[in-house]
């Protein structure tokens, strides 16, 4: 923990205290720290603060590392000199640093940088070690100290005044450049290489031996420093000696500027209420058809090409729709491997998923794109990677993702983006710490995939993308299966239930045998109509076409006659010609029968069989004649079966017993995929159940909360080993210290209740003879009663 951030944290007011809160939410995610030394001990840790700089935009990023660059505390003043502007253009910036926690001020106002922020940039400005780095260190001899003294033309002294002198030297510019002028030749080229491309450089550690060479005059002047043989570093002063007083740090204000028109709200409105219900529809049906038919996976991991155009041709998607589907069922877990099936195949959570509403279905799929750590559609040298396969840059594509879709959220509403180059410059001013080369390479992909949801519209975003775009810190972790915060914004579930308000959940079937839905079909209206029609086209109005075969189809997979038009009759008024289809295939589904010997056919007319057996196209079946009601076939029965089909008949297979079977899609009863897909190719059992935690305190209340038990603290310092000891009296000594350091480092531990209860707590506090400690089973702080506990164990996992 930083004494310093504590010391600050302190001085705060419940106004700056609350901001302090509201940007940091890793801060306040369960267990919400309850004390400022724990809260102190969130704000600092180093992953935390790493997670927070890439949300943070450039001018940010560029102030931290110039204030680095001069030291640990730093005025405003210095600061804003150093960077070649006025304070009031640094100071904003400056807060909102203080804000993140990432900066404070001390006692007499100087920046001081967090110690974790100064971990990760070693080389802040590309500046190495400050002088007292090297001169105070134990490879550097007091014999070399006075050398490097007498080099630089001063009186030996002791150390620390040495010391001093030397880094007052270095430090001078007009010192460092008079001397230099004069090095030996090759010098000036030598020490501007380390300057400006440094400072740290493999180096000839040869020549530093051999005098008369450069790097000998350098290093026994302490220009350079050399750590091993080959290596060399330049201290920070030197550094900035020779960039010169004219030099300053990158500082950019403001983002580049973008290209945009106007377009219609209208426009962007409809489009999306046509992407996002086809969305919702097209997963189900891929879904489904994996129930059917599962998907296996390649050697290597992923999902081959042939696998994509198969299933794309069988649900009718494109292939890169379904790509982007694909990896965002498995994300949002509806799909995952299944060891009994040997490919992927829903999940129970599919079961549930296929339950919800329209709305609800989206938002998981949103969620799952928004944290998703693989980008579908982007091409690396011209190619797509693998579905479901490993992508290097993991973790940095979610980012990138979020970064293009947060500058878009930025442009005023009713306007598109027209310069892509500019796009990605802007999503690199907002998320400086990922590569310029793949935001330029993801961006594409970001916007095809978002207007396939129904994010983007002609490169404007859609109220829906706008909405999922303000949640960019609830983003989570693409293997995090604790139900994302993102589902259940109430801001982009409004949105979702008015991107789904124009579906329609009727259709007008024709005299022709067509049913049109003029608009995008609701999920339940495509699911029934792609079982008994053939969809014919798509877009804002989609029309399907019920033929023999169609019907046939949904009678092979269960339906009757009566059954199937009372389905028909719920979304829409049957014409008399669809009437006499479904009864007329039902009067001869059935009228043939198929069984194995390879096999038999059957029927009760001799006209029909003999017309069967005479057929020439089904020559290929072998067909013979075995009295006046009964074929045999060469062929096995699903191949006669086919063949029959092909060529107008209507058959159904019989068992042995002669009963009819009727096969059933197996969606009916659904093999459940159990093992999830994580990168790299490795598996991982999958949760069925999530439980859901509390939701962290507001801001505002924990900051009051915080506050007022700094005030108690102070009151009741050194009272937990008294209260414990009087209090808990079922326990020995040795547990009654552990329980101690529940409460006063919040350490972790499992204690045991009078009634057998077993509970994992953590951040204890005493109060009124109860331990409030947090419980990781009840996902919340709870009471219980010292006199109760009977046992404590050490929990540190």
């Amino acid at each position: 923990m930083d004494d310093h951030l504590l010391g600050w944290l302190k001085t705060l007011d419940e106004e700056r205290l609350t901001h302090v809160l509201a940007n940091r939410p890793d801060a306040i995610a369960p267990p919400w720290p309850r004390r400022l030394d724990t809260l102190a001990q969130r704000l600092g840790n180093g992953f935390a603060l790493m997670a927070v700089m890439r949300g943070l935009p450039l001018p940010c990023l560029e102030v931290a590392q110039a204030a680095l660059s001069l030291g640990d505390r730093v005025s405003l003043e210095t600061l804003a000199h150093f960077m070649g502007v006025p304070e009031a253009e640094v100071a904003p910036w400056i807060d909102r640093l203080f804000d993140h926690a990432l900066a404070w001020p001390d006692d007499e106002g100087r920046i001081r940088v967090a110690d974790g922020v100064s971990r990760w940039w070693t080389a802040p400005c590309g500046l190495g070690e400050p002088l007292s780095h090297y001169l105070n260190s134990w490879t550097v001899s007091a014999d070399a100290l006075r050398a490097l003294a007498r080099a630089l033309g001063l009186p030996h002294g002791p150390k620390r005044r040495t010391v001093a002198r030397v880094t007052e030297v270095l430090s001078d510019p007009r010192r460092v450049t008079a001397m230099v002028e004069r090095a030996p030749s090759g010098t000036e080229r030598l020490l501007e290489e380390f300057a400006w491309d440094g400072p740290i450089r493999d180096v000839d550690g040869g020549r530093f031996v051999m005098p008369g060479t450069p790097e000998k005059w350098v290093a026994d002047h302490g220009l350079l420093f050399r750590p091993s043989w080959n290596v060399a570093e330049m201290p920070r002063e030197v550094a900035l000696a020779l960039r010169g007083p004219d030099y300053h740090p990158p500082f950019t204000p403001r983002p580049p500027d973008l290209a945009t028109v106007p377009v219609d709200p209208e426009t962007v409105d409809h489009l999306m209420t046509l992407a996002a219900p086809h969305v919702v529809e097209r997963c189900a049906a891929m879904l489904e058809n994996t129930a059917k038919v599962p998907l296996p996976l390649l050697k290597a991991g992923g999902i081959g090409v042939r696998e994509i155009r198969r299933l794309a041709k069988d649900t009718g998607c494109d292939e890169d729709e379904t790509r982007l589907l694909l990896e965002i069922c498995a994300v949002a877990r509806l799909l995952a491997w299944d060891e009994s099936a040997g490919g992927l195949v829903p999940t129970e959570k599919f079961d549930r998923w296929r339950l919800d509403d329209a709305a609800a279905r989206l938002r998981v799929l949103l969620a799952a794109w928004w944290r998703m750590e693989r980008s579908s559609l982007r091409r690396i040298d011209g190619k797509y990677g693998t579905v479901l396969g490993d992508d290097p840059a993991g973790a940095a594509v979610g980012r990138a993702r979020r970064a293009v879709l947060g500058v878009l959220a930025r442009l005023p509403a009713s306007t598109a983006c027209t310069d892509r180059a500019g796009l990605v410059r802007s999503a690199h001013w907002h998320a400086p710490l990922l590569e310029q080369s793949l935001l330029a390479e993801c961006a594409p992909a970001v916007l095809e995939e978002a207007r396939m949801l129904g994010l983007v519209a002609g490169d404007t975003i859609t109220d829906l993308g706008r909405a999922l775009a303000a949640l960019d810190a609830w983003a989570g972790d693409e293997n995090d299966d604790s139900t994302p915060a993102v589902e259940h914004d109430p801001v982009l579930a409004e949105c979702s239930t008015r991107a789904l308000a124009s579906v329609r959940r009727s259709a007008l079937f024709g005299a022709d045998l067509t049913a049109v839905v003029t608009g995008p079909p609701s999920t339940e209206l495509a699911e029934l109509l792609d079982r008994t029609a053939e969809r014919e086209s798509r877009g804002a109005a989609s029309v399907w076409r019920f033929t023999p075969a169609s019907v046939r189809r949904a009678m092979d997979a269960g339906y009757g006659a009566d059954a199937l038009l009372a389905d028909l009759a719920e979304v829409g008024t049957v014409p008399q010609p669809l009437d006499y289809l479904v009864h007329d295939v039902a009067r001869r589904h059935g009228e043939v029968t198929v069984t194995t010997v390879a096999c038999i056919v059957q029927a009760s007319d001799p006209v029909l069989l003999a017309e069967i057996a005479g057929h020439r196209r089904l020559g290929r079946l072998g067909l013979r004649l075995l009295a006046p009601t009964v074929l045999a076939s060469a062929m096995p029965a699903d191949r006669t079966l086919a063949a029959l089909r092909e060529n107008g008949y209507a058959p159904v297979p019989i068992e042995d017993t002669g009963e009819i079977t009727i096969r059933r899609a197996r969606i009916e009863e659904p093999q459940n995929g159990r093992l999830i897909l994580l990168p790299g190719g490795r598996v991982a059992e999958l949760e069925q159940s999530y439980p859901l935690l509390e939701p962290p305190p507001d801001p505002h209340e924990h900051a009051r909360r915080l506050l007022a038990a700094e005030d108690d603290a102070a009151h009741q310092q050194g009272r937990t080993w008294a209260v414990i000891g009087r209090m808990a009296t079922r326990l020995p000594t040795a547990q009654q210290s552990l329980l101690g350091f529940v409460v006063d480092r919040g350490v972790r531990a499992a204690i045991t209740l009078t009634d057998g209860l077993t509970a994992t707590i953590s951040h204890g506090e005493l109060r009124s003879g109860v331990l409030d400690a947090w419980c990781e089973e009840a996902g919340d702080y709870l009471e219980f009663p010292l006199a109760d506990i009977v046992e404590v164990r050490g929990n540190y996992a």
